[in-house]
């Protein structure tokens, strides 16, 4: 199992966790997904994780990585 955690912007309710949640989860051998408002940042946790497509999937989301 491998964690990444992202820097991301414009994160500020539960609608935001629920639209990264939705959309990271479709993402392959993602096993969950743990959304920090206070911190901002998306920490994913699975086998094989794929960055370009975690980070696609949370720009689908409507949001942005930063600092990455």
């Amino acid at each position: 199992m491998a964690t990444i955690t992202y820097n991301v912007t414009g994160m500020s309710c539960q609608h935001c966790v629920n639209a990264i949640t939705e959309e990271v989860t479709k993402v392959d051998d993602v096993d969950t997904v743990v959304v920090d408002l206070d911190n901002g940042t998306v920490s994913v946790t699975g086998a094989e994780l794929d960055d370009a497509s975690l980070k696609a999937a949370i720009d689908e989301a409507g949001y942005e990585v930063v600092g990455t």
